[in-house]
């Protein structure tokens, strides 16, 4: 059994005798493991967040398999290097992908979301932006979706403003207003792509995404929210980009 697609390096670790046991999010085969025979020589590529196109093949589908070829297309984790905060975004968008998703299990929609994320990693004005929508992108992905297309109260389509955690569904600023102590609040780049983003938008977008991955997603399975995620928002708030 064999196959070929384009992945993201989710982790590597030294095995025996210069081999290396990695793990890929690919497109069409999810999150998927693999043996690395020549692991010191492919080291470069390795890096967790680096693009590669990957050769899988095994005797049976079940075996964890071998990957004969890891072709470096994108160094993403060299590039992020040169900003704090980005090596932190590609940190936690790895981890959250790591602890969240089914092995062997294609998310096709997810790996898009998390490529337009990495591929922006040099745009310090941008990729968290694209990050807190990468993270709506998970949980929709995880069959938890938001639903903020309307007010859940009103209908209204426009000047959303707030979300319930009980619900995931949005409410306008003036029907949610009675109920704000009780409410998440919704950034408006969420909402709308052609708003504008301001200055605390980026934090708010995050406690709505964390809340829900947390309270939705890993209290389920026992667990918290990955470290790096509490680290990149440290990152974010020492350079001022929430």
């Amino acid at each position: 059994m064999q196959w070929e697609d384009d992945a993201f390096v989710l982790g590597a670790r030294p095995f025996a005798e210069g081999k290396a046991l990695v793990e890929l999010f690919t497109r069409g085969h999810g999150r998927a493991a693999g043996m690395v025979y020549s692991g010191r020589k492919a080291a470069p590529a390795l890096q967790a967040g680096n693009f590669v196109h990957a050769a899988w093949r095994a005797r049976t589908g079940d075996q964890l398999g071998a990957f004969g070829t890891l072709e470096l297309l994108d160094p993403i984790a060299a590039r992020a290097m040169v900003d704090p905060a980005a090596l932190a975004g590609v940190s936690s968008a790895i981890a959250l992908i790591r602890a969240a998703v089914e092995e062997r299990e294609p998310y096709p929609e997810l790996f898009d979301a998390l490529a337009i994320v990495l591929t922006h990693v040099t745009e310090p004005d941008l990729w968290p932006v694209l990050y807190a929508r990468f993270e709506l992108g998970l949980l929709a992905a995880l069959g938890y979706g938001l639903d903020l297309s309307a007010c859940a109260l009103t209908g209204r389509v426009d000047d959303l403003a707030w979300v319930s955690p009980r619900t995931g569904r949005a409410a306008c600023a003036e029907a949610g207003a009675p109920f704000a102590d009780k409410l998440l609040r919704l950034a408006p780049f969420l909402a709308q792509a052609n708003q504008p983003v301001e200055t605390g938008d980026v934090a708010d977008a995050f406690a709505l995404s964390g809340y829900f991955l947390e309270s939705r997603v890993f209290s389920a399975r026992g667990q918290g929210l990955p470290d790096a995620r509490r680290r990149l928002i440290e990152a974010l708030g020492h350079a001022q980009r929430l």
